[in-house]
Formats: structure tokens, C-alpha cells, sequence
């Protein structure tokens, strides 16, 4: 197994699986994917895989059709996927990647939790290199082996498969997503939910005192509405 499936298995039970904020983040989703290709599924390859991902958080189907009729008024705003930089303390990296309407807003926000909580935000390209940019698909897993999958995806950009009790997981790089995505639906294969994930390339251990102030930050980064995702270096361990 590699980076991908650790990077996985420690995540599982932690704050990430909660997805408190699913739903939030799925409506932004919905109107980036219609804005930049239309409010048809079938022709809009990123909306088809947004809605994907609605159904694997039971996001009712009200909702995901509503959203697309609201992003399709010409009338909505536009969400604009903002990276903001920085350092927690004990030289723990943070990657922040928010979706916002209003970009002086979350600035000044995002800013504000770093300096409160002994961090510092920096600037572009401070800290995004120590991260790979990767997409995944989780796959229905019925009738299929994770080895055979993985020899018939490597083709398309597959680096790593494993098996987990929801489904197969697929890692690949950011830039084979829409390759995966188009293969995956030409053979028929169900596709539970995709998305991108960045995985820290190293990790730092913290004592538990050290690694109580970095999670400060994370929790106040976590709970504004603009932030999507925030992820970091420091060791994650199961619960």
C-alpha cells in the first residue's frame, strides 16, 4: 500500500468524515459546475460527477435539482475557488482551498484565524509544493477485484487502487481525473462519489500539547462557510 491508502486510512475517523458542511459544499460545487458548463448532466462531465457525490452524502434529490436551477438564473453569483498558504504553529503547513463570492471577505477572515492561533499566513506557492494535487473515484465494488482494476486503470493515470468497505478507491493525479472519469462510464462501471484530494508528501509528529494548538487553527479554518477543504503536515493518527 502506498501514501494514498495511509493518507486514507488515517483520515477515516477524523474530522473529515463527519462532513458536517456536505451539503454547503456540494451547492457551491453545483453552481461552479453549471456556470462553467451548463445545467445539463448529461454534457457537463464535472456536474455529472458533483451529483455523484450528493447521492454518496444522501443529499435528497430536491435539493441537487433545486441547486441547479438556482445556479442556472443568471441572476446567482459566482463562486471563485480561492488557495490561501500559510504555517501553523510548530512549522506544521496548511493549505487551505476555499470557494467565495466575496474574496476580501474570506482574505481577511482566513488571516485573522492564522494570527489568532500563533500561525502565519503566506504567500502563493509557500507551502503548495509539499502537497501532490490528486483526484480519486470511489467505485460500487461488486463483481470487480481491486488488482484487476488497478492493471486495467494504470493505462489512464491509475498509481494506486485499494480496496476499503465502502468500495474500490482509485488515486490517480489531478490531471487524470477527466480520462478516469470517461473510462470508468464507458465500461459501465458505477462511480459512487470522485474528487481531489492534496497529500502531504512529508508529515511532521507532534506531542499531543503541540498538536492541540495546530488543531485550533484547523477547527476555526474548518467551520467558515467559504472554506472547502483544508489540509496539512502534520501526522495524522486513527482513532
Amino acid at each position: 500500500m502506498g501514501r494514498a491508502f495511509e493518507f486514507r486510512k488515517a483520515r477515516k475517523m477524523k474530522r473529515w468524515s463527519a462532513m458536517s458542511k456536505a451539503f454547503t459544499r456540494i451547492g457551491k460545487d453545483i453552481v461552479m459546475a453549471v456556470k462553467e458548463g451548463g445545467p445539463d448532466p448529461a454534457s457537463n462531465s464535472r456536474l455529472r460527477a458533483v451529483i455523484q457525490n450528493a447521492k454518496s452524502v444522501n443529499m435528497p434529490k430536491d435539493n441537487v435539482e433545486r441547486a441547479i436551477k438556482k445556479a442556472s438564473d443568471k441572476t446567482q453569483g459566482d463562486y471563485k475557488e480561492v488557495i490561501f498558504e500559510g504555517y501553523a504553529p510548530h512549522g506544521i503547513a496548511i493549505l487551505v482551498e476555499t470557494a467565495t463570492d466575496n474574496n476580501t471577505r474570506t482574505v481577511a477572515n482566513v488571516r485573522s484565524y492564522f494570527n489568532k492561533c500563533d500561525g502565519s499566513l503566506g504567500t502563493s506557492g509557500s507551502v503548495v509544493f509539499m502537497f501532490d494535487h490528486t483526484c480519486n473515484f470511489r467505485i460500487n465494488a461488486e463483481g470487480l477485484d481491486a488488482e484487476e482494476v488497478e492493471l486495467e486503470f494504470i493505462d489512464y493515470g491509475a498509481e494506486e487502487v485499494f480496496a476499503d468497505d465502502d468500495g474500490i478507491l482509485i488515486y490517480a493525479p489531478f490531471e487524470s481525473f477527466g480520462a478516469i472519469q470517461s473510462a470508468l462510464e464507458e465500461k459501465g462501471i458505477e462511480i459512487l462519489s470522485s474528487g481531489f484530494e492534496r497529500i502531504p508528501q512529508v508529515t511532521k509528529q507532534l506531542s499531543p500539547e503541540q498538536a492541540a494548538d495546530v488543531e485550533k487553527l484547523l477547527e476555526k479554518l474548518e467551520e467558515d462557510d467559504d472554506v472547502q477543504y483544508v489540509y496539512h503536515t502534520m501526522q495524522e493518527t486513527e482513532d
